[in-house]
């Protein structure tokens, strides 16, 4: 995408995935884990994450980067029109009166808090997303109007729902609120669903399942459907609907990783109502900010041998940051070790290339990024 012009979300040639008004809702079945690894395309390993061609080029422009990352903006200084900021963990969110403007920065975030800042990872998340929202209109409209640089996107205003729809498909995680974690002290009945003894880590569930949580200031708070409508949160109505597409657009994100090597293991979505009253796909999607990815055919005989699962998201600096510290009680973190915030770089970049079958594009020019991303959106609200 050229830094000096804005354009719409470009729609990528592919031709791996079904037409988009060719998959009904709920129309897919989930396969049986050892029966769909037959179906994966090209065994991938993590092997390839070291031997893929485009690694060392990668690389090389991440450590060029390290000290140029996009952590803060300020575009409502450089911006005319756009009239507050909202600063989210990731994102920062700008109000233009009919339009929201979404700039994915670099930050990187995790236990409720921001651990480093990742070179290029506002423009792989924001491309990831993209990429999805338009291949899921099939089983749900989202809020995006336009794209006008590779790190923003321009979305429609929505009334959104304090909720975020996590859905999980294995027994794992880190985090206070992850499925291990709690079942791990006991928990037998987590967000309305029963779980029974005798579960592993890292294990496959019989069924994917809604965990949905409560977006509360400092942390998310797990939430049983029956007291988000006796709370007031949703209605049943736009509960059922979003629970519904939430279940749908996860089906259809395991499909697709699953042609390409890879587990999507849990996500999580976010909800609004449109200015017409539709129900809409918000924020992100299936990124490895908000998504948890392992290398599919590898999984079965480490899960057997009691090894983690080869992921190709940030749980390993998650899991550096526990072992160094407590994230949740210290003041000051550590920073995090360079090697590994080039390793998540690339670990981002190899996981949007395999997804979006594209090559991911380093900005080649020297250009600050703040500069671009003023021009470029000064231009495309010119034209809303």
């Amino acid at each position: 995408m050229a830094s000096s012009s804005f354009s719409p979300i470009i729609r990528p040639k592919t031709s791996f995935l079904p037409s988009l008004s060719a998959t009904p809702l709920l129309k897919t079945k989930q396969k049986p884990l050892s029966r769909a690894m037959g179906i994966v395309c090209g065994q991938k390993s993590l092997n390839i994450l070291a031997d893929n061609s485009n690694r060392e080029h990668v690389l090389s422009a991440v450590q060029k980067s390290l000290s140029n990352c996009l952590s803060e903006t300020h575009l409502d200084q450089t911006v005319p029109g756009l009239k507050s900021k909202t600063r989210g963990k990731v994102r920062d969110i700008y109000d233009s009166g009919d339009y929201l403007v979404l700039v994915t920065t670099d930050r990187q975030s995790a236990f409720d808090r921001i651990l480093a800042s990742i070179p290029f990872k506002g423009q792989v998340l924001n491309q990831t997303s993209l990429w999805w929202f338009e291949r899921t209109q099939h089983i749900t409209p989202n809020a995006v109007v336009m794209a006008p640089d590779t790190n923003v996107t321009i979305a429609k205003k929505c009334s959104v729902f304090p909720i975020e729809f996590v859905v999980r498909s294995f027994v794992t995680g880190s985090t206070e609120t992850s499925l291990w974690t709690v079942y791990r002290k006991g928990v037998r009945n987590y967000c309305g669903n029963a779980l029974p003894d005798g579960l592993r880590k890292n294990q496959k569930l019989a069924k994917n399942i809604l965990t949905p949580t409560t977006k509360a200031a400092d942390h998310d708070v797990p939430v049983t459907p029956h007291d988000i409508i006796k709370l007031g949160l949703m209605t049943q109505a736009e509960f059922d609907e979003a629970s519904t597409k939430a279940l749908c657009l996860f089906e259809y994100g395991q499909q697709v990783a699953l042609e390409h090597g890879l587990l999507l293991v849990d996500t999580k979505y976010e909800f609004g109502k449109g200015p017409d009253g539709d129900v809409l796909l918000i924020d992100e999607v299936h990124t490895p900010d908000s998504s948890r990815y392992w290398i599919a055919n590898s999984y079965e005989e480490r899960f057997s041998k009691g090894l983690e699962p080869e992921n190709v998201d940030k749980e390993f600096l998650r899991l550096w940051f526990k072992d160094h510290c407590n994230p949740y009680a210290d003041e000051v973190l550590p920073d995090a070790p360079e090697e590994l915030v080039c390793e998540l770089a690339w670990r981002y970049i190899f996981l949007y290339e395999t997804i979006t079958n594209s090559r991911f594009e380093v900005p080649l020019t020297k250009e600050p990024i703040h500069d671009r991303i003023s021009r470029n959106v000064s231009q495309a609200l010119l034209s809303l």
